[in-house]
């Protein structure tokens, strides 16, 4: 699972899950687990303790990893949820709507 079409700071919403539909900014790839982390998608509950004097513990509400797989992204021309093509020109390789055809 090395090859992963989401990059960073795509706009991706989620096909499966208990977020199902939502739509996020894609905040960090892992392509070496095939996970994203997604903005407000996700979120779990963290319980920490305060490590440093001054800081405080509690419950913190953070962001999870979620399967690459369980997201698509959203093209930015025409605004729906779209498979990534991949169009070589010249000597670089740009990514390509499925459904429109415009570059991102």
């Amino acid at each position: 699972m090395n090859k992963m079409s989401i990059k960073k700071d795509d706009l991706v919403v989620v096909l499966s899950g208990k977020d199902k539909g939502k739509q996020g900014k894609v905040l960090e790839v892992m392509p070496k687990s095939g996970k994203v982390v997604v903005e407000k998608i996700n979120v779990v509950s963290r319980h920490t303790k305060p490590r440093k004097q001054g800081e405080e513990g509690g419950i913190i509400q953070k962001e999870a990893p979620i399967y690459a797989c369980k997201v698509q992204t959203v093209c930015p021309k025409c605004g729906k949820a779209t498979r990534v093509a991949h169009k070589i020109e010249g000597d670089k390789k740009v990514r390509v709507c499925k459904k429109c055809g415009a570059e991102f």
